[in-house]
């Protein structure tokens, strides 16, 4: 009987088996939005592929997914193409993807759009970062292919406009799978070469899957990084990469890249001769003007009459040194009154004299310190045996020992009235000389309701 039944373990491996040889489950193309996405530290991608009324478990290998050219997220619409097997350890089926493309969009814009936005964020497009390129470059360092027509119309280029700079061709690789690690290598030893001073880096036109080299990140991080000035010159002027953006300036082409790197030696020697020009017109003015000025010199007064000149100059240091000679002795007088003006003052602040009439000051306020003080006291005295005299008439004691007695309650309430009191209350005396303890036999009234 128990041989009917069979393990979990039988039941999914026969499951899977099934899965495994039916040709209709070996290649699946599906298409469908991403959710769960996560992409695990060993580099496989976890993910289910869903509609709006399903939805499957993915997995797709990292052998798979290292091709891909964007990075897959939650929400994309994408088309996926694998097989469906069994994971036997949870007893589920799955689609195991070995291609993937997003749905509605090319993969290569896609993966483009998305390193744009990520170097973004990190500030590898920054104007702040980008380096200026120097006017008169001596050294231009060109990467790209050897063999391509971009190198030679750069040089051509630059020979015809600039023939003084030294170029050098560095070679790499600008198309292929082996091409992004080329370009960053090329720039990485430029700048370890340090003999140039601007590197144009780029290639001539292509599809944008030929252009797809500079559009990777390892090429946008030498460019980054590199301390030389970059000028990026990839395609034709509507080809736009990353490179571009990572670069300090960009080309249209390959030849505008010369353009911008080296001044013209024809737009030199105008501005030279425009300038040699302006400096002789310069020159020929400040020498009329000088030669003016000389001539006024000339025919000026001390030029043609020096010794007339010279006799009246004494005559007029004669008249300063008598009006110096007067100013200083009126300035001595005045400084001399003053001078005696302030030891009169010193003598009449002396130390000695202050003290002796701060002595005297202080004796008649002793004196008069005194005086208010006894005033003051015997007016307190006064005072005070009148209060005294008021407080022993007021004193109840003082009324007591004329015959008047204070009832209390037992309680310790002064009783004020006949109508505070009851027959047989027990009630307190207070006479002058001591206490009685009474009670009450009979209440009198006064006709006006006071008691008798």
């Amino acid at each position: 009987m128990e041989d009917k039944y069979l393990t979990v373990t039988a039941l999914t491996k026969y499951i899977k088996r099934k899965f495994t040889t039916d040709p209709h489950l070996k290649n699946i193309w599906l298409k469908g939005e991403i959710s769960n996405f996560k992409h695990h530290s060993r580099g496989h991608m976890y993910l289910t592929i869903k509609d709006d009324h399903a939805r499957i478990q993915a997995v797709m290998f990292a052998g798979n997914n290292r091709r891909l050219k964007f990075q897959p997220e939650n929400g994309m619409n994408v088309l996926v193409r694998g097989e469906i097997g069994v994971f036997e350890q949870f007893g589920q089926y799955q689609l195991y993807i070995q291609q993937m493309e997003p749905d509605g969009i090319g993969s290569l814009y896609l993966a483009f759009e998305q390193l744009k936005e990520k170097l973004h964020k990190q500030g590898y497009f920054d104007k702040q970062y980008k380096k200026e390129l120097p006017k008169f470059p001596e050294h231009i360092g060109i990467i790209t292919s050897s063999t391509g027509a971009a190198v030679r119309d750069i040089i051509t280029t630059i020979k015809r406009r600039y023939p003084i700079v030294q170029t050098t061709t560095i070679p790499a690789l600008v198309q292929g799978v082996n091409a992004p690690a080329s370009i960053a290598d090329a720039i990485n030893t430029a700048n370890q070469q340090t003999s140039c001073d601007v590197l144009i880096v780029g290639r001539g036109g292509g599809s944008i899957e030929e252009l797809w080299s500079f559009n990777e990140e390892i090429v946008a991080k030498a460019i980054f990084n590199s301390t030389i000035p970059i000028i990026s010159a990839v395609g034709h002027e509507t080809d736009i990469t990353i490179s571009d953006y990572a670069a300090d300036v960009r080309a249209p082409t390959p030849t505008g890249a010369a353009e911008i790197a080296v001044p013209s030696q024809l737009e030199l020697l105008e501005k030279l001769s425009n300038l040699q020009r302006s400096l002789t017109r310069i020159i020929s003015e400040q020498t009329a003007t000088s030669r003016q000025n000389l001539n006024r010199m000339k025919q000026s007064y001390a030029f043609r009459y020096p010794e007339q000149l010279i006799v009246q100059k004494e005559q007029e240091l004669d008249k300063h040194v008598e009006r110096l000679e007067k100013a200083f002795n009126h300035e001595w007088r005045r400084k001399h009154e003053l001078l005696t003006h302030l030891n009169s003052r010193l003598e009449a602040l002396h130390p000695n004299r202050q003290i002796d009439r701060t002595a005297k000051e202080l004796k008649q306020l002793n004196k008069q310190v005194n005086y208010v003080m006894t005033k003051q006291v015997e007016q307190n005295r006064d005072r005070l045996q009148n209060a005294i005299e008021k407080l022993t008439l007021l004193n109840p004691l003082e009324t007591m020992k004329r015959g008047y007695a204070i009832t209390y309650s037992v309680s310790g309430k002064l009783l004020k009235s006949v109508q505070h009191a009851a027959v047989s209350d027990e009630i307190a005396v207070r006479l002058s000389d001591g206490k009685l303890e009474c009670r009450v036999l009979d209440i009198k009234e006064d006709n006006n309701g006071r008691g008798e």
